[in-house]
């Protein structure tokens, strides 16, 4: 291929994954919708700039951090959390943009809560809302929020919380006993 088209083609290329990004402001009022209404507004904002790097959209004034949907991933998902989640969260996301599996990146990051590299809160909320996006209109639909209170290494035990729940929608305990033990509150979804 000569130079000017491989040019061109390399161009055209970076253009389509530019219109692939949404805007700032749909970032933004699409990433808040995992937070609780009143606390929407303050939040901090973390979404994706027209390269697809990862950037602050906009800083907030609360304790809750905002997670734009990605664009690179299928379907649509949102995320909001504690400030004091942030190293964690972080350190998740430098292993996965190296190319680490999931079950790589627990263990790492358990070595590094052992290693005194970051410190786990003692209880910190995560939520996260799902649903369907309309590539025409932008509109997202059938909105969906389960939750997740991370709690580190709590267990059955020291909390009376099982590791099932025990009606639909009801509580329970995942990873007992290690530094990322949460529960999981998955509400029932609407009909």
């Amino acid at each position: 291929m000569k130079p000017r088209h491989l040019s061109l083609l390399l161009a055209s290329l970076l253009s389509l994954s530019a219109a692939e990004i949404p805007s700032a402001a749909w970032q933004i009022k699409t990433g808040v919708l995992a937070a609780p209404k009143a606390q929407q507004d303050a939040a901090t904002v973390l979404g994706y700039d027209p390269s697809g790097a990862l950037v602050t959209l906009r800083a907030g004034t609360n304790n809750l951090i905002c997670l734009a949907d990605d664009p690179k991933q299928d379907g649509f998902s949102v995320s909001c959390y504690h400030k004091d989640l942030e190293p964690f969260m972080a350190r998740g996301r430098e292993l996965a943009a190296e190319g680490k599996k999931a079950v790589a990146i627990t263990k790492i990051r358990e070595e590094d809560v052992k290693a005194g590299k970051y410190k786990m809160p003692d209880r910190g909320v995560l939520n996260v809302t799902t649903g369907k996006r309309d590539a025409a209109t932008g509109e997202v639909t059938e909105l969906y929020t389960r939750y997740v209170v991370y709690i580190p290494y709590a267990t059955p035990e020291t909390t009376g919380i099982p590791l099932a729940p025990a009606t639909p929608g009801g509580p329970w305990i995942m990873d007992p006993g290690t530094h990322r033990a949460h529960i999981m509150i998955n509400p029932p979804k609407p009909k």
